[in-house]
């Protein structure tokens, strides 16, 4: 298996988890686009790792959110590259609330970021992919898409909304060669996770090591965080695996925190 000249987005790439899979890809020989909101970081980012090689990256501003945007930014990667071959929809953010406190604009903000970005992003690439017979679209879920835990319903609900959307593209794009797949990392510790850990600390009334330890760690086998080169190299075997065998699946990755 390996990316040689492949052509892929990832969305959220500027930093964290995403940034460390456009890494790997490039060091496989893909030519990444880097999706991000923040368009200096993502412009950076791609200068970094392009200048690793030995594939290449472009940085393209994008607001997962806004169809214009999506539309107009996968357009821009086709006409620069010449199509797509893989999608990771992994631009997401967190807000912590007890339920009956959760504005409902940052209800709306989680699940517009989480779900209409990986719908945005995978509608305006299928057809890139169809037209090439072949394709992988990986969505970034969570343990979240799997169990719940308090303070998180809108993440928790967009997590699971996620392996359905999975689903649906694999039984569509299977016909045309495309797999779609869901990534479910336990805690990593980006900065996503790093501004969780004082947000709850002050809602639950715990330490900030008390988090770590025993919310975020203490499910793990053996109290370690996943890293980001654990889930690079699960994105990695996503996009190269070269059939239909390995579609319409989620993959925890997670030191068992959560187990299936």
């Amino acid at each position: 298996m390996n990316l040689a000249d492949k052509i892929a987005i990832v969305t959220g790439a500027a930093s964290g988890l995403g940034k460390g899979i456009a890494e790997r890809f490039v060091a496989e020989g893909a030519n990444v686009a880097i999706a991000d909101l923040n368009a200096d970081a993502a412009n950076a980012t791609a200068r970094q790792l392009s200048a690793k090689g030995p594939g290449k990256a472009l940085g393209l501003a994008m607001d997962v959110t806004n169809e214009a945007a999506v539309n107009a930014g996968i357009a821009s990667v086709v006409a620069a590259w010449g199509g797509v071959d893989i999608l990771v929809s992994n631009a997401g953010v967190q807000i912590v609330h007890k339920l009956e406190e959760y504005p409902f604009e940052d209800w709306k903000k989680m699940l517009a970021i989480h779900l209409d970005g990986a719908f945005l992003t995978s509608r305006a690439c299928l057809p890139h992919m169809y037209a090439k017979g072949s394709g992988a679209i990986i969505l970034m879920g969570s343990v979240h898409s799997k169990e719940a835990s308090p303070l998180k319903s809108a993440y928790v609900t967009a997590k699971h909304g996620l392996i359905g959307l999975s689903k649906v593209i694999a039984k569509e794009g299977a016909a045309h060669g495309v797999r779609a797949n869901v990534i479910c990392p336990g805690f990593v510790r980006t900065p996503l996770v790093e501004k969780q850990i004082p947000e709850q600390a002050k809602t639950l009334g715990i330490s900030e090591d008390e988090v770590v330890k025993r919310i975020m760690l203490g499910n793990t086998v053996d109290q370690k965080f996943t890293t980001i080169e654990d889930i690079a190299e699960v994105a990695f075997l996503f996009a190269a695996f070269p059939t239909n065998a390995l579609t319409g699946q989620s993959l925890v990755v997670s030191h068992g925190w959560f187990m299936q």
